[in-house]
């Protein structure tokens, strides 16, 4: 249990740079899609899932490597700027050939008259995918509160340098021009729009990059090239389970537009109902990549350990992951008729995406948390297998589904295909796993507790054409009380102040 609570303290500091981070950053939904129309809105939210990807294989499995290697070899720096010498190479590599090939791409990916937009954010992901790295460093040291302060200074750049770009600058342009037309009319000033973003996200990319110089300076770079030849030999199948993975995680709001050609604008703005639409299930994506966080550095910290204490605590993080993605998902949708005033109304129509996304990305963290196996026992070709099963699963849906529904409401295809992804390949992954790392998963209690928050959630609906809004609510918030009533029962949690005598 002690492991437990020290992964259930470092999950809250990630959670707090990742939830409230993602939090803050999401609250920019609102001025994107207030400002900007759907068919804009939908370009940020395609080219950001493309973006995503590119991050995916820069890292190509990097971080996963150094800590597998740092923790299993005697000379933990030098695995660090071994990884770190590698990553930086291949980094100013992809920016130099996007800036070489910056029409073709951008024709290629359907933005032909977006090279500004491409060449930035090109350049914004090769200084993410080296930042990695020293982020990575920070958590293999421990050092959570560092990570977390430097990732909220990044929101919080972030999300001024927004304000700025695309409200004050505006502003001062009517007024005191002076003070930011020396640079704001040259790039284009009003007429820039959506570029703006890029602009701002490529700035405190860089500043995140200097407050990193801590953990990049001072030290002597030694690069082994047998070591990362085992280091990639290990990583690659992460890579591509890490690109299958991102590419499922992203395949709506990237192949919707190539689905509808010649409707450019209708796709476009369904891409951006979509991709608005999913942010309020996000809740559910930053608890699990706050679980994430601390839970990497976890298991491989603790399979160090002798006798079954440690497949003990894997067990019970993962009950604790189920336990509280069920309170988040009850969270949520009860609480849906406020959540969705963050998005404009003419986002509205996509609403009915945010429960099954839930549902989705809570699958995904099951799938995660199942990845212990096959990274324990050094079988990463089987996270390759099962992402590469994700991918075709996805694709499949998504044209099918999407295509099917049609315009305007297609987008609903790709959150079916999510769902239906992830639940199979979790559950592949489980039974795999029981073969080649056999752990004692509480299933029934699991498989219980979703019972119970589904029929809560329900219930709840059932209700909504009966009582008062005021009354609903009281109703939510007593369902939750309760919920969290039968777990403490259920696994015997201490309660401060009752469990004393």
């Amino acid at each position: 249990m002690a492991g437990i609570k020290s992964l259930a303290k470092d999950t809250a500091i990630y959670g707090l740079s990742s939830i409230v981070g993602r939090f803050l950053n999401w609250c920019l939904v609102p001025l994107y899609v207030y400002i900007f129309p759907t068919q804009e809105y939908g370009i940020v939210s395609y080219l950001y899932s493309i973006t995503a990807v590119a991050l995916v294989i820069l890292n190509y499995g990097m971080e996963t490597g150094f800590f597998r290697f740092a923790n299993k070899e005697n000379d933990s720096e030098l695995v660090y700027t071994t990884s770190l010498i590698s990553v930086c190479f291949t980094s100013i590599l992809f920016v130099v050939f996007v800036a070489v090939f910056v029409n073709p791409i951008s024709a290629a990916i359907l933005l032909p008259d977006k090279e500004v937009y491409v060449m930035l954010m090109a350049a914004t992901v090769a200084i993410d995918a080296f930042s990695n790295l020293p982020f990575a460093y920070l958590r293999f040291k421990k050092r959570a509160f560092r990570f977390a302060g430097i990732k909220m200074l990044n929101v919080g750049m972030n999300i001024g340098l927004n304000l700025f770009f695309l409200l004050l600058c505006p502003w001062l342009m009517q007024r005191c021009g002076w003070l930011v037309a020396w640079f704001y009319e040259p790039a284009g000033g009003a007429a820039f729009g959506i570029g703006w973003i890029f602009v701002a996200n490529i700035i405190s990319s860089f500043m995140v990059l200097l407050m990193l110089l801590p953990e990049l300076l001072g030290r002597k770079y030694r690069l082994s090239v047998p070591l990362l030849r085992t280091m990639l030999s290990y990583s690659w199948p992460l890579l591509i389970l890490g690109v299958a993975g991102i590419l499922s995680q992203n395949m709506g709001q990237m192949i919707i537009p190539y689905l509808f050609k010649g409707q450019e604008e209708a796709a476009r703005s369904m891409v951006g109902i979509y991709g608005a639409n999913i942010k309020i299930a996000i809740v559910m994506v930053m608890f699990t990549q706050a679980f994430r966080y601390a839970y990497e550095p976890f298991i491989f910290s603790r399979a160090k350990d002798e006798g079954e204490d440690k497949k003990q605590a894997y067990c019970d993080a993962m009950k604790y992951f189920v336990i509280f993605g069920l309170f988040i998902f009850l969270g949520v949708m009860y609480f849906l008729p406020v959540l969705k005033h963050f998005v404009s109304p003419a986002y509205w129509t996509g609403l009915s995406v945010v429960p099954v996304m839930m549902l989705a990305e809570l699958c995904f963290g099951v799938f995660f948390n199942l990845s212990l196996w096959y990274k324990l026992t050094d079988r990463t070709q089987w996270g390759m297998y099962l992402s590469l099963l994700c991918f075709v699963l996805m694709f499949v849906l998504n044209v099918w589904l999407v295509r099917m529904i049609g315009i305007p409401d297609g987008y609903m295809g790709s959150a079916w295909a999510a769902l239906i992804s992830y639940f199979t390949v979790m559950v592949v992954s489980y039974f795999v796993g029981r073969h080649y790392y056999p752990l004692p998963y509480q299933v029934g209690r699991m498989t219980l507790y979703l019972a119970l928050a589904v029929a809560m959630y329900l219930g709840v609906v059932c209700l909504e054409n009966i009582f008062s809004t005021s009354v609903l609510y009281a109703v939510k918030i007593l369902m939750l009380a309760i919920y969290i009533g039968v777990v403490i029962i259920a696994e015997k949690m201490p309660i401060p102040g009752l469990n004393k005598h």
